[in-house]
């Protein structure tokens, strides 16, 4: 089931064409919330770090078919924690050492 759809098909020029995908290419160097302008109004989305990608190309009756297709989830995936180190105990003990103090004598 799909929560949410939106496809356009038109056609445009070649400038038209590479506007689109400079507009695309800026909002994913950017990534975070972004906003592509899209007739009739403005698409957002967030997009985060990581994405999966496809390209397809299909050639036949007389037309090449180009798709690039980005997926990513729709919540962002959490980080996981750092690994806790291994927890060491330290224990103190004082012992009470006595000075002891001895005496040498030379042996001729």
């Amino acid at each position: 089931m799909t929560d949410l759809k939106f496809e356009q098909k038109r056609s445009l020029s070649r400038l038209e064409a590479a506007d689109q995908l400079t507009a695309l290419a800026a909002a994913l160097r950017k990534g975070g919330d972004a906003e592509l302008e899209l007739s009739p109004g403005t698409l957002s989305l967030r997009i985060p770090d990581d994405l999966r990608s496809e390209m397809e190309v299909e050639i036949g009756d007389g037309e090449i078919e180009l798709e690039i297709e980005l997926t990513w989830p729709t919540t962002p995936k959490r980080k996981k924690p750092p690994a806790k180190a291994a927890r060491t105990t330290t224990s103190t003990s004082t012992s009470k050492t006595k000075n002891t103090r001895r005496s040498a004598t030379k042996k001729p």
